[in-house]
């Protein structure tokens, strides 16, 4: 996303109004009193992601009506308080400033962005308060740009982008057999840019060679000039780490220039938009890495896909299944730390082992980053097909 003066005045305003509320003292960490467990989510619910933000929320939505059918959490109720950020990183730093300041939420999860991610996180470890990312795979939403150092209050249910990419990497390497690649970037967004360089970096080590690297930015819609020189390179296949609303058009006006060759991308591709942009002859011989697929033969998401699409007339995507894991993760962990106080919730996220969620086994490294599992999904007239599941 661009940094307009406009944008860097919003963060910069958040970032100010949060130290000025933290030095009054009046910032939340205790739930202790309350009647019910109240649950901070922001969310991409309107702007370019907004199928993300919609599919987290219900996921996240799902897994409370089933925690308090079944009692809630430490004898009372949650309550969801959820704020929107309209896909933008300054609006994910002001919802998150709402959500700890205003509406005392102890406890915040959501997002798919890594731009976003990265910019609330700046405010909630201001605050001291947990912030569970969902989706954001981008290394730097848990780590200190300036310091290297994990932030203390950050954490994440999501594999991150150096497994990702060397998954797929692997993928076209060892399952495609080609040995030279273009790269594609939307270069306005973190996650794009951070996957394609670890892309890049395992795809080289292992003997491929990318013939052509060329970048977009996030809203462009012509893409065909560039594809054009692009061809001309002769690349075997082409990876597009981007976002589902360029990448459909991506694929469809390659497509139209005769571009036959492999298309393959990373979990930012998952959204049921993505079919509908670029039609569905035009994702045939497409694949993506990505945190589940909806035709696994795993128990605990068969059982998920089906109450999810019971509840609310349509599989689950990515998004919506990691919003699930999240809130049953934070679930967990709030009934580990006993009390429901942002630092003893905190400990008991960095202490997360062996949770069996819907996307697999998970546990939470030194870094707060979720180890598990990706797999691989294809695409056959517009219908998602499962290829593999890669371990870490």
């Amino acid at each position: 996303m661009k940094f307009t003066k406009k944008k860097l005045a919003l963060a910069i305003g958040s970032a100010l109004i949060t130290m000025s509320v933290l030095v009054s003292g009046c910032s939340t960490g205790s739930d202790k009193k309350a009647d019910t467990i109240k649950i901070g989510v922001v969310a991409e619910l309107t702007g370019n992601n907004a199928t993300y933000g919609t599919s987290i929320t219900n996921g996240i939505k799902l897994a409370v009506q089933q925690l308090n059918d079944t009692g809630g959490l430490l004898g009372k109720k949650i309550e969801l308080v959820v704020a929107d950020n309209k896909s933008e990183p300054a609006e994910a730093a002001n919802a998150m400033s709402k959500l700890v300041n205003q509406d005392k939420a102890p406890v915040v999860m959501g997002l798919f962005a890594s731009s976003s991610a990265i910019a609330a996180s700046n405010v909630s470890e201001a605050a001291k308060v947990p912030f569970l990312a969902v989706g954001a795979t981008n290394p730097k939403v848990t780590l200190d740009e300036k310091t290297g150092k994990v932030k203390p209050n950050t954490f994440r249910v999501c594999f991150i982008d150096p497994f990702q990419g060397t998954v797929g990497a692997n993928f076209i390497l060892n399952e495609l057999k080609f040995q030279k690649a273009a790269v594609y970037i939307d270069n306005s967004s973190d996650y794009a840019k951070g996957l394609a360089e670890f892309f890049k970096k395992a795809y080289t080590e292992k003997g491929g060679t990318v013939v052509i690297e060329e970048s977009y930015l996030q809203k462009d819609s012509d893409f065909k000039a560039v594809l054009t020189k692009i061809a001309a390179a002769k690349p075997e296949v082409i990876y597009v780490p981007g976002y589902y609303e360029e990448v459909g058009k991506i694929c469809k006006q390659a497509r139209e220039l005769g571009i036959t060759v492999p298309i393959i991308g990373g979990d930012g591709w998952d959204s049921p938009k993505l079919v509908e942009i670029a039609g569905a002859s035009s994702l045939n011989n497409t694949y993506f890495t990505n945190h589940y697929s909806p035709d696994s033969t795993n128990e605990a998401s068969k059982a998920f896909v089906d109450t999810y699409a019971k509840t609310y007339k349509q599989k689950p995507d990515a998004p919506a299944v990691l919003g699930y894991d999240g809130a049953m993760l934070l679930a967990d962990s709030i009934k580990r730390a006993g009390v429901y106080e942002s630092a003893k919730v905190a400990e008991a996220l960095a202490a997360t082992k062996d949770f069996q969620a819907v996307t697999g086994k998970t546990s939470l490294d030194a870094s707060h980053d979720a180890v598990k599992s990706a797999v691989i999904v294809g695409f056959k007239d517009g219908k998602q097909v499962y290829r593999a599941t890669v371990n870490p």
